[in-house]
């Protein structure tokens, strides 16, 4: 199992396939198992990366308060270990404010970005409540339903189901409130505006409730493509793997 020793503490990871690197960020409770089909089929073609965020699935509870620059500082440490200088980021749901925060930060190590289901600060009234619930079923210690509910949203197999299962109720409850609650106050839409890397865009055409979401990044950003897929909601990378993986090659062929 790899592992990777940051500030005392194991970070699990996986690589997979050559050229060029694509690293993968996972939200809240998941973790890396998320990307199982962008690793099985991107892999054929590019360097896929998944690693799980501190205190998520097998890496250790993290001492430090979890926030986007503590993640995005583990992923420049994880591509120095593997010697890479730059990669494409890509995250979903809150892992894609965490790529818009890397780009803002950290854009020597970036080639550019993909945001799936992703925000650049959180607005409507109804995803402040489920961030909000997943902050209080994390200080009530309630891991097992958070991981049994989000992995049954997030899969479309019982097999997958299962896997993802396992994995997401091994989080510790500390960290996991941390990165929900810092989720919920994260706020860069201001200055997307100074990101002059290529972003590729994709919702699900029926997550209605983010098309505003979509519109903030897709107007603010420089250099950025938006695509809609049909059919499917926010759980695209499983929901809809054929197709997201489909535009994740055209991109990063393509940038």
């Amino acid at each position: 199992m790899p592992i990777l020793e940051v500030d005392g503490i194991s970070l699990y990871y996986s690589v997979k396939g050559n050229g060029i690197p694509i690293v993968f960020i996972h939200p809240p409770v998941l973790t890396s198992i998320n990307f199982r089909y962008q690793v099985d089929e991107l892999s054929l073609h590019f360097k896929v990366i998944t690693f799980d965020i501190r205190g998520h699935g097998r890496s250790q509870y993290s001492k430090k308060t979890i926030s986007y620059s503590l993640i995005v500082e583990d992923i420049r440490h994880l591509l120095n270990h593997l010697e890479i200088k730059k990669a494409f980021i890509c995250g979903y749901s809150t892992g894609g404010s965490i790529v818009l925060e890397f780009l803002l930060t950290t854009p020597n190590n970036a080639l550019g970005g993909i945001v799936i289901s992703g925000i650049s600060e959180v607005r409507d009234r109804n995803l402040k409540k489920r961030i909000s619930l997943g902050i209080k079923l994390a200080k009530a210690r309630a891991i097992s339903i958070l991981a049994w509910s989000i992995s049954w949203s997030n899969s479309n197999t019982k097999e997958l189901f299962l896997k993802m299962f396992t994995e997401a109720r091994k989080g510790n409850a500390k960290n996991i409130e941390q990165y929900y609650s810092y989720s919920l106050n994260y706020d860069s839409t201001q200055y997307l505006g100074n990101i002059h890397l290529p972003v590729l865009l994709v919702y699900g055409d029926e997550d209605k409730s983010f098309y505003n979401y979509a519109n903030i990044l897709h107007k603010k950003l420089p250099y950025n493509e938006l695509k809609f897929i049909e059919h499917v909601k926010h759980q695209i990378p499983t929901k809809a793997a054929i197709k997201l993986n489909e535009l994740i090659k055209q991109f990063v062929k393509y940038p």
